[in-house]
């Protein structure tokens, strides 16, 4: 009769369980963030293919054009230093119903440059120093065009970049987590790491013939 190696043993059985912990873990992580990132897949899903074909889906974009006037003391004929920024920037939102942040405010010897940017939107405000008076150009491109920017990011906010940030995080974990699962998998452990494979292959081939 053989001794049996208990040191031997003792490493092996360390080893299942943490195979089997590493299994468990990543079979709730992998069910639960999947199911919580579930609109998020979708959200990016959807508005891939239609930023993707924007001239399908798109909606026609529409442009309003204005004119107003606001008080002269604010653009100060003389002095660039006293133009009254903030008080400009709130009538303008009062008074026009402007969307959108602030995106820039450019002022030069005759003239002042507003404009505000969201997404699918922007607002650009020309107003004549010495007289107050403005031309505003209001520009939305429909609610595929928001759906198209809040995918790409473009003028969303700090707030939806972290959601895009938290998003990537989510997707990358179910993406990881599906990758581990395929080893515990002895029978589809073959074809699906073949697949996977097969996958990667043809995104770099349509890359280098297509593409580069």
């Amino acid at each position: 009769m053989e001794p049996v190696n208990t040191a031997s043993a003792e490493k092996n059985g360390k080893k299942v369980v943490w195979k089997r912990r590493i299994a468990k873990w990543s079979r709730w992580l992998h069910i639960y963030v999947s199911m919580f990132s579930f609109a998020v897949v979708f959200f990016f899903a959807v508005t891939g293919l239609t930023l993707n074909h924007a001239t399908k889906f798109g909606d026609q974009v529409h442009t309003v054009n204005g004119k107003g006037k606001l008080n002269v003391k604010w653009v100060n004929p003389t002095d660039t230093s006293k133009i009254a920024k903030l008080e400009i920037v709130e009538y303008l939102r009062n008074t026009q119903h402007l969307n959108g942040a602030l995106s820039d405010f450019r002022i030069d010897d005759a003239q002042c440059d507003v404009s505000f940017k969201g997404p699918g939107y922007a607002a650009d405000i020309f107003i004549t120093r010495q007289t107050g008076e403005y031309e505003i150009a209001q520009t939305s491109a429909g609610w595929v065009g928001v759906l198209n920017d809040l995918h790409k990011g473009r003028d969303t906010g700090s707030t939806w970049s972290l959601v895009i940030d938290i998003s990537a995080v989510l997707m990358t974990l179910v993406s990881l987590t599906g990758m581990i699962l395929i080893f515990y998998l002895k029978r589809k452990r073959l074809s699906g790491l073949i697949l996977a494979a097969m996958g990667l292959l043809l995104a770099y081939l349509i890359y280098i013939i297509w593409v580069k």
